[in-house]
């Protein structure tokens, strides 16, 4: 099982601040996609994913056992 979590307002679009999928292995591309389609606006191209606590890639594999996080655009001002 993979863990993934959401933070502001991915956590609003996912109705949820965590959640674990099924998987034995997928890349962030792959992750990204189904979390599109998933929760339609998402905003997948703006997210950044952080596998085990540092970026990644979006050709990185993930693995069971791993903890992800979507991070969304963050402003300043």
């Amino acid at each position: 099982m993979i863990t993934v979590k959401y933070f502001a307002r991915l956590r609003d679009v996912a109705g949820k601040g965590e959640e674990t999928l099924d998987r034995e292995e997928l890349t962030v591309s792959e992750l990204l996609d189904w979390a599109e389609s998933t929760y339609p606006g998402f905003g997948a191209d703006n997210v950044q994913v952080a596998v085990n606590e540092e970026y990644a890639l979006k050709e990185d594999t993930i693995r069971s056992g791993d903890v992800c996080a979507f991070i969304p655009p963050v402003s300043g001002g």
